[in-house]
């Protein structure tokens, strides 16, 4: 590919390094910033973005932001005793996704820490916008751990055509007695439910 064209004595432009968002804003992707993260935009986002890369069964994608809602119920089923931020912080577990998508973990993995630091200033960004933390403390990000490995556990049975011992072996067996039934929803009616999930834990009234 030719070089951009410059002006004799002139630099050459830096490459774009932020993303315009529906709601007109625009994320700097590699110094976000709060004041530029919309939820509109993250619901938009995640509802669109399909977990295990699309390869799951069903009528449509199985989207992030129906992960992310099933995450926060587990964890209200784990730690009943946690407040209205904790689980705000459940719901917006993988909101970075919103922008960088869902990459599966042994990609990630192949990408390195790059990728990681990455992730953590978005998720820095988001969590800062809507007054919680910037990352979330350790005892709360293992319970959202385990709830999105419960979740990761059925949905590979289920959606990703995973067999129950290769679910086991993989994710580990979910806690006695609590069971999931997935079947993804459209993308308009997810949005709307993470969208309306957000606004019941941001403002309770």
């Amino acid at each position: 590919m030719p070089a951009p064209r410059t002006k004799i004595g002139s630099r050459p432009e830096a490459p774009r390094a932020w993303q315009r968002m529906l709601s007109g804003r625009r994320l700097d992707l590699l110094d976000p910033s709060p004041l530029d993260v919309e939820i509109e935009d993250i619901a938009h986002g995640l509802a669109r973005v399909a977990r295990w890369n699309g390869q799951t069964t069903g009528e449509h994608a199985f989207s992030v932001a129906q992960h992310s809602l099933l995450v926060e119920d587990i964890c209200r089923k784990l730690a009943p005793e946690w407040d209205r931020p904790r689980r705000l912080l459940a719901l917006l577990h993988d909101a970075p996704e919103y922008v960088i998508g869902d990459m599966i973990s042994p990609f990630k993995a192949a990408l390195g820490l790059d990728y990681k630091a990455f992730e953590l200033k978005l998720e820095a960004a988001i969590h800062l916008r809507f007054g919680l933390p910037a990352h979330p403390p350790a005892a709360v990000k293992g319970v959202i751990k385990r709830a999105d490995i419960i979740c990761a556990h059925f949905e590979a049975i289920q959606l990703a055509g995973f067999t129950e011992a290769e679910a086991k072996r993989f994710f580990g067996a979910p806690p006695r007695g609590l069971k999931l039934t997935i079947k993804p929803k459209p993308t308009a009616e997810v949005q709307e439910a993470f969208l309306k999930r957000f606004r019941s834990l941001i403002d309770p009234a």
